[in-house]
């Protein structure tokens, strides 16, 4: 669940977000929040969202997980579940990217650029989108994240066209300008109703090292990477791709794949929380997403086979009732459900996200990645 934090952690004032709690927050600005199914799962428990008990037994088990990563972006926390931990920040440009920079992606991709600022997304276009359309400048800003974003109308710059030129964009951002992630982000419209799609694509940084997606893929599991999965650990260990244009369309395609039958991971991530109500400080729409998400929960429950374990957490917050519009460095919570395993069970605040992978090293038999301590016996 993208963005879904839950409280700040403790350095959070060094990143700018004291006072950050998305999911508690959210909750406060509409009058309370209805999530029955989630509720049962334990999510009341973890902390006290209006409008959700915690008076009652759990049918999953419940905790919380701290971030060990410097950093509050979707590819460190992504990668930290999977046993990586970013030890070293990925460069920020609050103040845009070096002129050389931008100099050698103008030479390279043939155009001159137009922004090359940090800026919201929906803002940036609607001040430079007419001007896009006039020129044919693709779009370039980052935020407070490690992003090289590039934004272009589908009419002016042709989607495959955009991709290719984000590659040029991946390939020129190494070493000390190593950023997380290169974005596409298209737009449909006209100057005063211009609308991004869902044709978004991350180039994401590869991992530096050997992640728990690299050692399931090694030894012939199944790594089913749906939403930007595949995107965030730069397509490595992953063997089967989903991608999706919404949350319900991320639920359906991860109950397809679902039906595959193979022992292994089905990895997804559900974006609309992000982008479509944290990044756009959105507090109402982020209440009906997760409303509507939780109307899905019994579906993804049905599913399950006697021996799946289902995990839902989070990568960081985005809390859309604070002044900025980036990413909160949060608690994530950590509900746990299986038909065979324990319910009710309080597994506490971990010390990192790493915990689930190597929860995963347990339960595959994989080498130890040297972080996070699994919470397997708690459950069985």
């Amino acid at each position: 669940m993208d963005s879904c934090g839950i409280g700040e952690l403790p350095d959070a004032a060094e990143y700018g977000d004291g006072g950050s709690n998305t999911l508690v927050n959210t909750a406060k600005a509409v009058g309370g929040l209805k999530l029955p199914h989630l509720e049962k799962l334990g999510l009341g428990k973890i902390d006290k969202i209006l409008g959700v008990s915690n008076n009652y037994p759990t049918i999953g088990n419940y905790g919380k997980m701290a971030e060990l990563s410097v950093g509050k972006d979707s590819t460190a926390g992504h990668w930290e579940m999977m046993g990586l931990v970013l030890k070293k920040p990925l460069p920020l440009y609050p103040n845009g990217f070096p002129p050389s920079l931008i100099q050698d992606f103008e030479k390279q991709i043939g155009s001159k650029i137009l922004g090359n600022y940090a800026a919201s997304g929906t803002e940036i276009i609607e001040k430079l989108g007419s001007r896009h359309m006039e020129t044919g400048y693709p779009i370039v800003y980052t935020s407070a994240d490690s992003v090289f974003q590039i934004a272009a109308h589908e009419e002016i710059i042709p989607i495959e066209k955009l991709y290719s030129i984000c590659k040029v964009a991946r390939k020129i951002l190494k070493g000390e300008n190593a950023v997380g992630r290169v974005i596409a982000r298209p737009f449909t419209g006209k100057p005063g109703s211009f609308k991004r799609t869902a044709n978004r694509k991350d180039f994401s940084l590869e991992p530096y090292g050997e992640t728990i997606l690299d050692q399931l893929k090694a030894k012939n599991f199944k790594v089913v990477g749906i939403g930007k999965i595949e995107d965030l650990f730069g397509g490595r260990g992953i063997t089967d791709t989903y991608h999706t244009v919404d949350n319900q369309d991320g639920v359906k395609k991860t109950l397809q794949a679902l039906k595959q039958n193979s022992s292994g991971l089905y990895f997804t991530t559900l974006v609309d929380f992000d982008t479509l109500w944290g990044h756009r400080n959105d507090p109402i729409g982020f209440a009906s997403g997760l409303q509507q998400f939780d109307t899905l929960v019994p579906n993804i429950l049905e599913n399950l086979k006697e021996d799946d374990l289902l995990i839902l957490t989070a990568d960081h917050g985005c809390d859309p009732t604070t002044p900025s519009t980036d990413h909160s460095r949060e608690y994530v919570p950590l509900l746990v459900y299986g038909k065979k395993i324990k319910s009710n069970v309080n597994l506490g605040i971990r010390k990192t996200f790493a915990d689930i992978g190597a929860t995963l090293v347990e339960i595959f038999g994989l080498k130890e990645t040297g972080v996070g301590e699994s919470f397997l016996k708690q459950i069985l």
